[in-house]
């Protein structure tokens, strides 16, 4: 898969208090995330080179050829040693992201491991509830 320079591909993962969609509690102690799930997740030299800093606030754009793009705001960016090329946000939150056409050939189920996204910054960061999704 290429993906364009400044884009990330998207990983979603649980945390720690979580059971498939079932959440206990906004405490990730893997990962060191307290009292929310609103962050994404991204190699500090990935954040060097896109300009970013620990704690910024962004908003997520995934890209989808031929749709428009898919936009979660007001994430605060963790740097956090993952693999290099990836931003990781919690499921389900990062499945707003995925577009009804990223779908596997021939079982149609959602390809959510093949999604490039790219981070900008933000202005509001999300305080309490779900973040703007548009």
């Amino acid at each position: 898969m290429q993906v364009p320079k400044g884009r990330l591909i998207l990983q979603t993962m649980r945390a720690h208090d979580q059971h498939n969609t079932t959440i206990y509690s906004l405490n990730d102690r893997y990962r060191g995330v307290s009292n929310g799930r609103f962050v994404v997740f991204v190699n500090p030299d990935d954040l060097a080179e896109l300009g970013l800093s620990d704690g910024q606030t962004v908003d997520i754009f995934s890209e989808w050829p031929g749709r428009p793009d898919k936009v979660l705001r007001g994430y605060r960016v963790v740097s956090y040693p993952s693999a290099r090329g990836c931003a990781a946000l919690y499921f389900p939150e990062g499945n707003e992201l995925i577009h009804r056409e990223a779908v596997a050939d021939v079982c149609n189920t959602p390809t959510s491991k093949q999604i490039v996204v790219r981070l900008e910054p933000g202005t509001t960061p999300v305080a309490t509830g779900r973040p703007v999704a548009e």
